[in-house]
């Protein structure tokens, strides 16, 4: 039974994955312009920042737009296809969930940041205003 329930979720995935990634780009945000000097200092602050993902995680998907709103240079890492993302995302955060934002501060100190609403609001809070 559980093969089953497992081959239809993976089969939807299948069949739905296309038009979400379709309708992202249909709704691509433009992003925000800055002063060439401001946005080098936003591209150096998100240098300190990974996202793990899927791609056709509506979560992701979120994150992803408002990243682009923001104009934001994150590195993106795929914890669905690439076994050592996933197993990355599992040994720093603890649990394999996505959205997750890794903030690294400049110690070297990794914070990892779950739930789509709550990456939002630290990109908006860290970002919106410089």
């Amino acid at each position: 039974m559980k093969f089953v329930i497992r081959a239809f979720f993976r089969s939807l995935r299948v069949v739905i994955g296309p038009f979400m990634l379709l309708w992202e780009f249909v709704t691509r945000p433009k992003g925000v312009v800055r002063p060439p000097a401001l946005q080098q200092q936003v591209d150096q602050a998100c240098r300190d920042l990974v996202l793990y993902q899927f791609r056709t995680c509506p979560f992701c998907i979120k994150v992803r737009q408002e990243m682009r709103r923001l104009s934001l240079d994150i590195e993106s890492r795929d914890a669905q296809e690439d076994p050592q993302n996933r197993v990355a995302l599992l040994q720093g955060g603890g649990q394999v969930m996505v959205p997750c934002l890794k903030i690294t501060d400049a110690s070297g100190a990794s914070e990892w940041l779950y739930e789509s609403g709550k990456i939002i609001d630290y990109l908006r809070g860290r970002f919106a205003e410089v």
